[in-house]
C-alpha cells in the first residue's frame, strides 16, 4: 500500500476516534472550561479520603493543574496505532497494556474496596491505571467513564509525562493533558489530530509527546519502585520494592563506585526496550530500526493466561539468553576431607559410600537488579540439584516440582516471605498487612549466593556420579495461581534461567577444561568470596580473596576486596595495605579511596578521609553512599553547612534515606531551622523499622521449621535422605516447562 493510500485509511479510521475524544468546542479543540467541567463534577462526589485535596493519595501520581482530567482527555492506543502499527502490536500484548486487567492483579487489588475501600486502590492503580487515577474513577459512586480501563498504561500515559518527581516510586510523575502535535508557537494542541496534520509535522509530533528524560532510568523508576505509606496500611512506612535503586546501586548504572564488578553504563531501555528491524508500516522508525514495545522481562503468567503466544516466547527467549546468571559447581567437600576447588582444576578422589557437600556459587551476573526484583513474594526463582548415578538412580534431589505443582518446601529459593501482624506469610499478596520481612534471600546485581548440599553415595552407585545445578523460575507460584483461579488450572511455564553439570568418578579424578560459559578461576574464586562475605563467613571470604590476587597480581578490585572482607570483620589497621596497595595500582581509583576513607576515620585522620571522600563525590555525585560518609565527615568536623549539603543532594537522590532524614534533623537543628529539623525527625521515625516487627517475623519461622533455616545467613541443604522421599518417587514432571501450552 502507498503512503498516499494508507493516509485515506487512516482518515477514515481516524473518524471514529475523534468522537471519542475530550469534550472540545466547534474548531475540534478542547476547551479550559471543558476541563473545569468535568473536574467539578467529579470534585463534587469525590471522597479525599487522605486530606490534602491530592487526587491520587495513597499514591504518588499528580496532573498538572492538581485537577481532574477527563479519561476522553487521553487518545485512545487505536488511535496511535494508525501510525505506529508495530509499537501498537507490540503493545498490545505487553504487561503495560494488560496492567490493570490481569487477573493476578485484579485478585489482589479487588480486596481493598471490599475491605478498606476504593479509595485505597489509588496507590496501586497509581501505576496500574494511571488514567483512571487522574479521572477521578476511584472513588464510592464513581461518576467517571470507565472505558479506557482495558488499556492499562496506555501510549498516552508514558507520553503525555511532564516532569518525574523525586525518585519515590508509586506513579510518582506528574501527567500533562494529552497532546499529540504543538502548534508553529511550540504550544501544545490538544485534542483531536488528524493523522494528515501529523505526518506534515512530525517534528512539531514530537516535540509533544517526547521528553528527554523518557530514556532515562529515573523515568522507569517512577513506578518500578514503590512504597507502603502509612496512609494504605495504617501502620508505618515499608518500602516495598527499589528496582530503580538496586539499578542505581549497580555496576550499569555508572553512579556509584563500590559494585564489585565494572560495566558500560546500562539502562533499563536498553535491555527492556532493544532496538530491532521495524517493518515499513512503523512510522516511529528510525533507519529501519525501533525500540521494543514488548518490554520482555519475566512476566511469563500473563501472556501465558491470555494466550499471546509471541509475547511468551519472546519472554521465555528474554529469560533464557543465558547471559544474567552464571551457576558454577565451585567445589566439592568429602566428609572428615578437605575442600577441593575450583573443581574442574584439580585432581580428586571419591569412593562409594562417603558423604560429600556440594557447594554451587550462583552468580547475578548481567542483571541490572535484584534475583527477583519488585514483588518477590509473588515470583518463584530457585536452585533445583540433583545428582544420579549412570544407571538413573536418583542419590540427591532438591528443588523439584510436587505432583500438585508446589515447589519442594527444602528448595533454595531466590524470594522473600513478608508476614503481617499476627506472623502469618502474607499468601494472597495483601501489601498492607505486611509488618515483617522473614527473610530474603534475593541476590543483588553483580553479587553472587553460595549454596550447599550434602549427599549421600551408596555402597552400590554406578559410577560417574552426574551432579547439576540448575536456577529455575516461575512467575507466578502456584500457591497463588491456586488462590486465582483455584487448584484447576494448566501448570504455568517455568524457565531455565542457568546451570551447570559436572560429572564425578568414583575414584580418581582429574582435572578438565573449562566450558565455554564458565568463568575464569580468578572470578570464580572472587564470586566465592562475595557470596562468604554475605554469609558472614569473613575467615573463609578472606581466603577466597588472597586466591583472587595470587592468580591475579594486578587486578586491584582483589587487593580491595581483602580489605573490604576486614573492615566488615572491623579489623581496619588489617585493611589498610590492600587499598594502599589498589592505589599503588591505580591512584584515582575511587573504590579504594572510598574504603581508605572508613580507615582514616577509625585512625583519627579526618583531613585525610574528607580529602577521600571529596574526591570520590568529585567523580561519583550521585554516589548515595559516598554523599553519605562525607556529609558525617563534615559533620564530625562542625562544618554544618556543608553536611547539609552532602545529606541534601542524597535526598535528591534518595527520599527515604534514613541517614540523611537522621543527620538532617540534627544539623537543621544546629543551624536554628527548628520546623526543618522537626520535619526530619518525624520522616525518620515513620521510615525506620519498627523494633517490634522481628518479633512477627521470628513467629513465622517458629512455626515453619520447613523453611525457616532459609532466614540463616549459611545454612546446609542436607538431601543425605532423598532417595527415601515420597514426593521423588511420585514426582510429576512439569508438561509446561519453558513455555508450552497456553490457557
Amino acid at each position: 500500500m502507498s503512503r498516499s493510500s494508507r493516509r485515506m485509511v487512516l482518515a477514515v479510521l481516524l473518524t471514529a476516534t475523534v468522537a471519542g475524544l475530550q469534550a472540545a468546542d466547534e474548531t475540534g479543540k478542547p476547551t479550559t472550561d471543558s476541563r473545569q467541567a468535568y473536574a467539578d463534577k467529579i470534585r463534587s462526589t469525590y471522597h479525599f479520603a487522605f486530606g490534602g485535596g491530592n487526587i491520587a493519595a495513597p499514591g504518588d501520581l499528580q496532573v498538572e493543574g492538581n485537577d481532574f482530567l477527563s479519561p476522553q482527555a487521553f487518545p485512545s492506543a487505536e488511535y496511535c496505532g494508525h501510525c505506529h502499527s508495530e509499537a501498537y502490536r507490540q503493545w498490545r500484548e505487553s504487561l503495560h497494556a494488560n496492567s490493570f486487567e490481569e487477573p493476578f492483579y485484579r485478585t489482589s487489588v479487588n480486596i481493598l474496596p471490599r475491605t478498606k475501600g476504593i479509595e485505597f486502590t489509588r496507590h496501586c492503580d497509581s501505576c496500574h491505571n494511571p488514567i483512571g487515577v487522574a479521572a477521578g474513577e476511584l472513588t464510592e459512586n464513581s461518576q467517571a467513564d470507565r472505558r479506557s480501563d482495558t488499556d492499562g498504561v496506555t501510549c498516552m500515559v508514558c507520553h503525555s509525562i511532564q516532569k518525574l518527581q523525586p525518585e519515590e516510586g508509586n506513579g510518582s510523575v506528574v501527567l500533562g493533558v494529552p497532546a499529540v502535535i504543538v502548534d508553529e508557537k511550540g504550544e501544545p494542541v490538544r485534542g483531536p489530530v488528524s493523522d494528515d496534520e501529523i505526518l506534515k509535522h512530525p517534528e512539531r509530533h514530537a516535540r509533544a509527546v517526547m521528553k528527554d528524560f523518557y530514556h532515562t532510568a529515573q523515568f522507569c523508576g517512577a513506578c518500578h519502585k514503590a512504597n507502603l505509606p502509612k496512609g494504605l496500611n495504617d501502620y508505618k512506612f515499608i518500602r516495598a520494592f527499589t528496582t530503580y535503586d538496586e539499578w542505581q546501586d549497580s555496576k550499569f548504572s555508572g553512579q556509584t563506585p563500590l559494585p564489585f564488578y565494572t560495566a558500560a553504563v546500562t539502562r533499563c531501555q536498553d535491555c527492556h526496550m532493544p532496538r530491532g528491524a521495524a517493518p515499513a508500516t512503523e512510522y516511529g522508525a528510525k533507519h529501519g530500526m525501533f525500540a521494543s514495545h514488548r518490554w520482555a522481562a519475566g512476566n511469563t503468567a500473563v501472556p501465558f493466561y491470555y494466550g499471546f503466544t509471541e509475547q511468551l516466547e519472546k519472554t521465555v527467549e528474554f529469560l533464557k539468553s543465558g547471559m544474567y546468571l552464571n551457576v558454577d559447581l565451585f567445589a566439592l567437600k568429602p566428609a572428615g576431607g578437605s575442600m577441593i576447588a575450583p573443581l574442574g582444576t584439580k585432581p580428586f578422589s571419591v569412593s562409594a559410600g562417603q558423604t560429600v557437600q556440594v557447594l554451587a556459587v550462583i552468580q547475578n551476573k548481567n542483571i541490572g537488579h535484584s534475583l527477583v526484583p519488585e514483588v518477590r513474594d509473588l515470583y518463584e526463582a530457585w536452585v533445583e540439584f540433583e545428582a544420579t548415578d549412570s544407571a538413573g538412580r536418583v542419590l540427591a534431589h532438591s528443588g523439584f516440582l510436587k505432583p500438585d505443582g508446589m515447589l519442594d518446601e527444602r528448595a533454595h529459593s531466590f524470594t522473600n516471605r513478608p508476614v503481617n501482624l499476627y506472623g502469618d506469610f502474607v499468601d494472597d499478596h495483601q501489601v498492607w498487612t505486611i509488618h515483617s520481612m522473614a527473610y530474603d534471600n534475593t541476590i543483588q546485581s553483580g553479587r553472587s549466593a553460595l549454596v550447599r548440599y550434602a549427599f549421600r553415595i551408596p555402597g552400590d552407585a554406578k559410577s560417574p556420579i552426574r551432579v547439576t545445578a540448575k536456577v529455575n523460575y516461575r512467575h507466578i507460584r502456584q500457591s497463588y495461581t491456586n488462590h486465582v483461579f483455584g487448584p484447576d488450572h494448566p501448570a504455568y511455564p517455568v524457565v531455565e534461567l542457568g546451570s551447570q553439570t559436572r560429572q564425578i568418578v568414583l575414584g580418581s579424578n582429574g582435572p578438565t577444561p573449562p566450558g565455554k560459559d564458565d568463568n575464569p578461576d580468578w572470578m570464580r574464586w572472587n564470586n566465592f568470596g562475595i557470596a562468604l562475605m554475605d554469609q558472614q563467613q569473613y575467615a573463609e571470604a578472606l581466603d577466597a580473596f588472597e586466591q583472587v590476587v595470587a592468580l591475579r597480581p594486578d587486578y586491584a578490585d582483589g587487593y580491595i576486596n581483602v580489605a573490604l572482607d576486614y573492615l566488615a570483620w572491623e579489623k581496619y589497621a588489617e585493611a589498610r595495605p590492600g587499598l594502599e596497595k589498589a592505589l599503588a595500582l591505580n591512584p584515582r581509583n575511587a573504590r579504594a579511596l572510598y574504603y581508605l576513607a572508613l580507615v582514616e576515620r577509625r585512625e583519627h585522620h579526618p583531613e585525610a578521609e574528607r580529602a577521600d571522600l571529596e574526591s570520590v563525590v568529585a567523580r561519583y555525585p550521585g554516589s548515595r553512599d559516598a554523599r553519605r560518609e562525607l556529609g558525617i565527615a563534615y559533620y564530625q568536623e562542625h562544618n554544618y553547612a556543608a553536611a547539609r549539603e552532602q545529606f541534601e543532594a542524597l535526598q535528591t537522590i534518595d527520599p527515604d534515606d534514613l541517614a540523611a532524614h537522621y543527620n538532617l534533623a540534627l544539623i537543621y537543628r544546629r543551624l536554628g531551622m527548628k520546623q526543618k529539623a522537626a520535619e526530619q525527625a518525624a520522616l525518620f521515625a515513620l521510615k525506620q523499622i519498627d523494633p517490634g516487627a522481628p518479633t512477627y517475623s521470628l513467629n513465622f519461622l517458629r512455626n515453619h521449621p520447613e523453611i525457616s533455616r532459609e532466614s540463616v545467613p549459611w545454612h546446609e541443604h542436607d538431601e543425605t535422605g532423598t532417595a527415601s522421599h515420597p514426593a521423588v518417587a511420585n514426582m510429576a514432571p512439569n508438561p509446561y516447562a519453558c513455555g508450552g501450552a497456553t490457557k
